[in-house]
């Protein structure tokens, strides 16, 4: 297991400081913003832990308020809103000094079976033979150390905890105009196999990686990126819904989709296959894409 799997594992054991609060912490980092996707699987782990284990998150709604400040511990109110014969809900506010930074709604279901369909996969190569794409992000980190990092990419966290493989990499330097759509596999940085019967740890390690690149797919057919220091990014609200069992350390396909950008706002999709074919999760995210004129 990589040092930073073992570090996001650690950030998503909460402490537990009353009934329904519980505390999180952000690991050292020189961004200036706490990652989204850390905040939204934080608020995950707290909600699961005051549901009973036989009921397993199918969906997840958020909304980000504030940029979160990583000097600074998060707590996390969960809210038992219901607890149904089938179905339990929950709500949970994150807050720093005393103001919310990200609200959350939650729901649990007992696995039941039932009628069953899915999209198709997309017919790609499989990951063995792409190159990590952390490879490429130390190399431009390289070109551009005597540069300020402005924009988005001076908040962007390390892929270490989750292994990455573009199918068709994206030039961040130099971008073109393309299909507002990308394809990569996806895996945590080493075995959980001591956490193979948590499934939702899994979930919530998937919630977390779903927040890497999804908004960018709506800047593709615009050739803008993250190194563009005109451009001001920022995730609005992520949903996830979760519709198979998964093992988060194997080989998923994301497959991403960006739909309508307008207004500053870019509407993207995901959809996560594992190797096997199967659908196991989807997300939808807007974000912010804004770009200043001076």
């Amino acid at each position: 297991m990589s040092e930073a799997l073992q570090q996001l594992l650690d950030i998503l054991e909460l402490e537990k400081i009353d009934e329904t609060i519980y505390r999180g912490e952000t690991p050292e980092t020189t961004n200036k913003r706490v990652f989204g996707g850390q905040v939204f699987a934080q608020a995950m782990r707290a909600a699961q832990d005051t549901v009973p284990q036989d009921r397993m998150v199918h969906s997840q709604h958020a909304y980000f308020l504030r940029p979160g400040d990583p000097s600074v511990p998060i707590l996390y109110q969960v809210d038992g809103i219901r607890d149904g014969g089938s179905f339990t809900t929950r709500r949970v506010v994150a807050s720093q000094r005393g103001k919310a930074i990200f609200s959350t709604e939650l729901s649990f279901q007992v696995v039941e079976p039932g009628l069953s369909h899915q999209a198709d996969m997309p017919d790609c190569v499989g990951p063995e033979g792409l190159e990590d794409d952390s490879i490429r992000w130390a190399a431009l980190s390289k070109a551009m150390a005597d540069k300020v990092k402005t924009g988005a990419a001076a908040h962007r966290p390390s892929l270490r905890p989750v292994e990455m493989r573009s199918v068709n990499p994206i030039d961040y330097m130099n971008p073109e105009p393309r299909a507002a759509q990308q394809l990569i596999w996806i895996k945590a940085s080493g075995s959980l196999q001591a956490q193979a019967e948590d499934g939702g740890l899994h979930r919530a390690i998937l919630a977390y990686a779903s927040d890497f690149n999804l908004m960018g797919t709506s800047l593709l057919p615009h050739a803008v990126g993250f190194m563009n220091s005109k451009l001001q990014a920022a995730s609005l609200d992520h949903c996830i819904w979760f519709h198979d069992e998964f093992r988060v350390d194997e080989w998923l396909l994301y497959s991403m989709d960006s739909p309508r950008s307008s207004h500053s706002r870019g509407l993207s999709r995901g959809s996560f296959f594992s190797r096997d074919g199967r659908l196991v999760a989807s997300t939808i995210q807007e974000g912010l894409i804004r770009l200043h004129s001076d």
